[in-house]
């Protein structure tokens, strides 16, 4: 009896420190790896796609566009590490030790706070674009972008070398046997992360949004009802609104999805459901990593363009980071 029961334990030689091996019905635990799997395949080469076109091209260098990279930095890095991690500790024990599995759940969070500050700062984009749009050229440059998007990445390490002090300083801290690999944090910290990485931002980000809206729709009724004799300097100014309000509602969409996978994730780990919730919870927020190119791809023309130029490899040519992808 011994030997079956060792025979199951991560570490048979360990029988009275070593964990099992995780258990579960083959058939779903074939399914989630095949689903998970291919949204990490999808994740990394759409939003390499997003990277390669904002990095290379000379005319995409906007401040939207710098915050979209930063997004698709965040979803690279949730396909290329943070799934294959995920779909390693549902299906095997944890071989690779206790800082790894620290540093893990470092990186998990450090990613999940900088999804979450992208899409505080694309909805305030969209704020000062649409409700503001004579201060935007001023109050929203390429620089100030990619500040932002520098301090969004510092508070997001700072804030979870934070929250996860005692777990960096001593790796393993909370695993009970020898395979496992968990996280578990003070009662104050997920209060405190309640409010920072979840009320907040989400009530900032539908409010921003519904101000955002509101404006939109009053902006297109008055171009609607304008005249049609106007001069050439107003139907610049005209286009231009246009392009901003397209803008605003491809951001719209983006900023919903995000709230649909993100949501119930949240929702689902605090109250503590089932392990199938758990599991259908994370497969939305961790779909939501590849959704996002398949969001530009539907609504930005330059993002199907310079995708064409990468696949054919006409960016490998001379001068081919000059090319024009907005006309």
């Amino acid at each position: 009896m011994e030997i079956q029961d060792g025979a199951e334990l991560c570490f048979p030689q360990l029988l009275n420190t070593s964990c099992r091996k995780p258990t579960s019905h083959r058939f779903e635990a074939v399914l989630l790896n095949v689903v998970m799997s291919s949204i990490s395949v999808l994740s990394v080469v759409l939003n390499l796609l997003v990277i390669i076109s904002v990095s290379c091209f000379r005319q995409l260098h906007t401040p939207t566009n710098i915050l979209l990279l930063s997004l698709a930095v965040s979803d690279f890095l949730v396909g290329f590490v943070l799934l294959p991690g995920e779909i390693y500790l549902q299906t095997q024990c944890w071989f690779l030790g206790d800082v790894m599995c620290s540093l893990y759940y470092y990186l998990l969070f450090i990613v999940f706070t900088t999804s979450i500050g992208n899409m505080v700062l694309i909805s305030t984009d969209r704020y000062v674009a649409i409700c503001h749009p004579l201060h935007y050229p001023t109050r929203v440059t390429v620089t100030k972008a990619k500040l932002c998007v520098c301090m969004c990445w510092f508070c997001s390490v700072f804030y979870s070398s934070v929250v996860f002090k005692d777990a960096l300083n001593q790796p393993g801290i909370n695993n009970s046997c020898y395979g496992e690999c968990i996280l578990v944090i003070s009662y104050i910290a997920e209060v405190v992360d309640l409010v920072v990485n979840f009320i907040v931002p989400v009530v900032a980000i539908i409010l921003l949004y519904m101000r955002v809206f509101v404006v939109a729709v009053s902006q297109a009724h008055a171009m609607r009802s304008h005249t049609a004799a106007v001069t050439h300097q107003h139907s610049v100014t005209q286009s231009h609104r246009k392009s901003e309000l397209k803008a605003a509602r491809t951001l719209g969409v983006l900023v919903l999805v995000f709230l649909i996978c993100f949501c119930p994730y949240y929702c689902v780990s605090l109250a503590g459901t089932s392990t199938y919730s758990v599991n259908l919870a994370s497969i939305m927020f961790y779909l939501n990593s590849c959704l996002n190119p398949v969001i530009y791809a539907l609504f930005y023309p330059w993002f199907r363009k310079a995708v064409k130029h990468i696949v054919t490899l006409q960016i490998l040519l001379p001068g081919s980071c000059e090319v024009s992808m907005l006309k």
